[in-house]
């Protein structure tokens, strides 16, 4: 499925992600500890029942967010996830990528683009910046001249995960 670029309020998404964090970490711990009372009242006190109490804490937590992340308040937190995702599947194959560009593959040229905006932008969201890294600095304005001198945008709109079946590691 095609991933698209959003805009999203940088401040939204940081308040929304650490009122979430809270939530997810308490209820983690609500759920742990009640798991791990009523096992260790049926069964006894042992470490392993309250470990395995803990375990199904975090497996009700996991379930209840899975069920929450469809909700629309969840919308900035789903495109980030989504966001990470695809980096980190781009991330395997930067080598690749970059060999590919530089012979003038412009499926690669834009897989890399795609890679370089969506750092950007988990940066922009997170409240950091990528500008401490001179090789990525440099490796950004490579693209943006070759986009150029190819007569492609400057920027992409996002990226179709299928295009990466190309470069499959064999």
């Amino acid at each position: 499925m095609p991933f698209a670029f959003e805009h999203h309020d940088p401040e939204t998404y940081r308040r929304k992600a650490r009122i979430i964090s809270v939530v997810m970490a308490a209820q983690l711990i609500v759920f742990g500890v009640l798991f791990a009372q009523l096992l260790t009242a049926t069964f006894g006190s042992s470490l392993w029942l309250n470990a395995l109490g803990v375990l199904l804490g975090l497996f009700a937590t996991s379930m209840i967010f899975a069920v929450l992340r469809e909700r629309p308040w969840m919308r900035e937190m789903r495109y980030v996830w989504q966001l990470k995702h695809h980096l980190s599947r781009l991330s395997g194959y930067l080598a690749t990528l970059r060999r590919e560009a530089e012979q003038g593959n412009d499926v690669a040229l834009h897989l890399l683009t795609f890679y370089h905006q969506g750092m950007v932008q988990l940066a922009e969201l997170n409240g950091r910046t990528l500008d401490d890294d001179g090789e990525l600095l440099a490796e950004r304005l490579r693209l943006r001249q070759q986009r150029e001198e190819k007569g492609l945008p400057e920027r992409v709109d996002g990226f179709d995960p299928h295009d990466l079946d190309a470069f499959r590691k064999r």
